[in-house]
């Protein structure tokens, strides 16, 4: 990294540790509450070199929250003694479609969720053939409320976080909605992908206020002015930019949010400027006015 680049870096992180001592943690001000973590995935390009430099980043980045998906080579147990040396915790942990249609991987979902202390487990991807059909979509609202049944027996909460290809229409609205219908809210909650939700062309405005409470995680991201979407569940990470710069309304995506029961917030960074881009959002949310 270059030197006038570090310590740019460096004033920032300054700066962020004053206003989360401020409010209610980095990433939040006066009326956006929070708390704002850290999908890990974010810093891959990092962590898959030396896991604990990627801990430590997110930690003196502010986070105190972190969503745990990739372990990267280390055992949960491993990767969770990490998170506690740098003050870390992750409130959701990372579950497959494939694992979770097993009993076997599910006890695999439910021992790392329960190693992290985390309340969710969570995918973000059905396995399906392009385009995504009222078939897969019905098999997966099958595979969900299965799961979901059994997580709860063990006092955790399924979560599947949206990707795009499943605003496909149906009837009066789309597959999105066949899956938020016919899922059980006992045993299934969601985690909105903000950027996967307005690449389709759908309003995530619209989405918290049509099914409140059923949405309790979001991904923070933005997509980037000009791109048109798809539903193919794929976009280039160029296209990937901070929150508050791109196409997302997000003064009336956060406060719906905290209106209808999101619990956690977190920034998920996928373009390849994550290291100044990740704390150019926390400054955005941070100054973002009601």
């Amino acid at each position: 990294m270059k030197k006038g680049m570090f310590l740019g870096i460096c004033v920032l992180f300054c700066a962020l540790s004053v206003s989360a001592q401020q409010s209610n943690g980095v990433g939040t001000n006066a009326w956006f509450k929070g708390p704002v973590g850290l999908q890990m995935y974010s810093l891959r390009d990092v962590t898959k070199g030396n896991v604990e430099e990627g801990i430590r980043l997110a930690s003196q980045m502010g986070f105190k929250y972190v969503e745990a998906s990739n372990t990267f080579g280390l055992t949960i147990e491993q990767y969770q003694e990490l998170l506690q040396k740098y003050g870390l915790t992750s409130p959701v942990g990372g579950s497959t479609y494939g694992e979770i249609q097993t009993e076997e991987g599910l006890e695999k979902a439910i021992h790392k969720a329960k190693t992290l202390g985390a309340k969710y487990v969570r995918i973000a991807w059905i396995d399906h053939k392009r385009p995504f059909d009222e078939a897969a979509a019905r098999k997966a609202i099958a595979v969900f409320n299965k799961a979901g049944k059994r997580l709860a027996e063990e006092g955790l909460m399924f979560a599947y976080h949206n990707h795009g290809y499943e605003f496909v229409p149906y009837k009066d609205g789309t597959l999105m909605d066949l899956i938020l219908q016919e899922t059980d809210p006992r045993y299934v909650t969601f985690e909105m992908d903000v950027l996967w939700t307005i690449f389709p062309g759908a309003d995530p405005v619209a989405l918290l206020k049509k099914y409140p409470n059923r949405w309790k995680l979001m991904h923070l991201k933005d997509l980037k002015k000009g791109v048109v979407g798809n539903l193919t569940g794929g976009t280039s990470t160029d296209n990937d930019v901070a929150i508050g710069t791109g196409q997302a309304d997000y003064s009336a995506i956060l406060r719906t949010a905290q209106e209808t029961g999101v619990e956690y917030y977190f920034i998920e960074d996928e373009s390849p400027r994550f290291r100044t881009q990740i704390l150019e959002s926390l400054r955005n949310l941070e100054a973002m006015k009601n």
